[in-house]
């Protein structure tokens, strides 16, 4: 019996050397890591994880459940010195991020098991959204090495944010989410439309800092949002640097452009500027929501952000005939 532990243009898959290596070494060692809050029917999932991973001719996972003190990162650095090679993360965007804290910087990769309203890091990565499909990803797909965003400590590997977005996440009803998914944050965003402008400061790297009135600033390490909008065309998640949209309409009319700008993917968005660096210091004149990959976080009148170059192993679909 396995132990229970109570504790689309996706991104291009670039598989690595690693990733090969890994189906050269023949089955893995594996942990599941489960938020019992946020994911249903957790026994049909387990059966269907088990079943894949035997057909596959991989061990039975060792098991770990999240809690609201410990929601992933204690975890999955439980994992790590259980001797876990892949780690299968079930739960929400916050859960993932948690577990990503605790796998930065460590040989083992994260596999995703999508159970959340955003998804926000498969949907970036073409993973997809069946459990069982997603177990043979990672048992016969690919690896890619990626970035891990830095906030005082705390990791992500999708977006941060400071003020509008982080203020639509922090309102978006998570009953709601569970009945109509992601509609639900485009009736949070409307409650949000004409909240006060920030004036901010930016400081990219070590150049001297810009002055703007923005309502929102995103950071991002890759470029979809929810519901698949591609906000940062150009965002990688392994090139050691951070896309930085600095969004500032002002009425109902620029956000309407701003909006059909995205969504056309206009290589110029009128009222959103868009920078680059691999450290960045937001500062606001009050304090403001923050989030990181859509997990909001207390808030402040600053967000300090660095990279941790390739800091994660991700699995990922190989590219067509690899």
């Amino acid at each position: 019996m396995n132990e229970t532990v109570t504790a689309t243009d996706a991104v291009p898959a670039e598989t690595s050397a690693a990733g090969e290596a890994a189906g050269a070494r023949g089955p893995l060692p594996t942990a599941v890591i489960v938020n019992p809050v946020r994911v249903d029917d957790i026994p049909a999932r387990r059966r269907a994880i088990e079943s894949e991973l035997a057909a596959a001719g991989w061990p039975a996972p060792l098991w770990l459940e999240t809690t609201a003190d410990e929601p992933g990162a204690r975890q999955a650095r439980d994992a790590v010195d259980a001797g876990a090679q892949v780690v299968f993360v079930c739960g929400g965007d916050g859960t993932v991020r948690s577990c990503i804290e605790g796998l930065a910087g460590t040989e083992v990769a994260l596999a995703v098991l999508p159970a959340g309203t955003g998804n926000l890091l498969a949907t970036n990565f073409g993973v997809p959204t069946d459990t069982a499909a997603a177990v043979r990803l990672a048992t016969h797909g690919g690896r890619r090495r990626i970035d891990v965003g830095d906030a005082g400590g705390q990791g992500f590997a999708v977006m941060a944010g400071m003020g509008f977005d982080a203020a639509l996440l922090d309102d978006a009803s998570t009953k709601l989410k569970a009945v109509i998914g992601a509609p639900a944050y485009v009736l949070s965003a409307v409650k949000h439309l004409r909240d006060r402008r920030m004036h901010v400061q930016i400081t990219l790297d070590d150049a001297a800092p810009l002055r703007r009135r923005a309502r929102t600033v995103v950071i991002g390490n890759v470029g979809r949002l929810q519901g698949g909008v591609r906000l940062l065309a150009d965002a990688e998640p392994d090139n050691g640097q951070l896309e930085v949209a600095i969004l500032a309409p002002h009425t109902w009319h620029h956000w309407v452009t701003l909006l059909w700008g995205v969504l056309r993917r206009h290589r110029d968005v009128a009222h959103m500027e868009i920078l680059r660096a691999a450290r960045i210091i937001v500062t606001s004149d009050r304090d403001q929501p923050r989030q990181l990959d859509g997990d909001v976080i207390e808030p402040g009148r600053t967000l300090t952000l660095s990279v941790r170059p390739g800091a994660l192993e991700l699995c990922v679909p190989r590219p067509d005939g690899a």
